[in-house]
């Protein structure tokens, strides 16, 4: 098993689970995300804007896709990751990253921080499995994956499966 330097981000390991219906992790239509003006609706975003990410700073949105797909579904209820994080009860695809670092990253993965699917934060309490749901997700297209602020929690943005096979 490969170490991962204390501090450093650990990643969630994939499985195969024949039961998945999608592998997911654009933004739900009405998730917020933290731009340079304000706290903004996903789908309200334009390529240009000037987006707050926690590992770069501001980075320029360079391209914004609809899509409907079918996913699994994580409902995260409000204050269950910190206080006030989420603000409110949220519903995101099971496969989308979030980036913990306080006491939870180091109890569950014995790491400072750590980047895990939702999935993988399901306790039957206050973070639940969701139903497979239609969901008009957004995918976020930057130079590079970043760490973007959506609803109060650190989520990853990663290019769409279809960029990333092209790239």
């Amino acid at each position: 098993m490969t170490q991962i330097p204390k501090g450093s981000f650990a990643a969630s390991p994939r499985v195969d689970d024949p039961e998945r219906t999608s592998i997911s992790n654009g933004f739900p239509i009405g998730s917020t995300i933290l731009t340079l003006d304000g706290a903004l609706p996903v789908e309200h975003l334009s390529p240009g804007d000037r987006i707050i990410t926690r590992n770069r700073g501001m980075v320029l949105l360079h391209g914004l896709k609809a899509r409907r797909a079918r996913v699994e579904t994580v409902q995260i209820a409000a204050g269950s990751l910190g206080q006030g994080v989420p603000a409110a009860d949220i519903l995101i695809p099971a496969d989308q990253r979030v980036l913990l670092r306080d006491w939870r990253a180091e109890a569950l993965f014995g790491r400072e921080q750590a980047l895990v699917a939702a999935r993988d934060l399901v306790d039957g309490e206050f973070i639940r499995r969701g139903p497979v749901r239609d969901l008009r997700l957004f995918d976020l297209i930057f130079d590079a994956p970043h760490i973007l602020y959506v609803d109060g929690l650190e989520l990853s943005c990663e290019p769409p499966e279809p960029l990333r096979r092209a790239a």
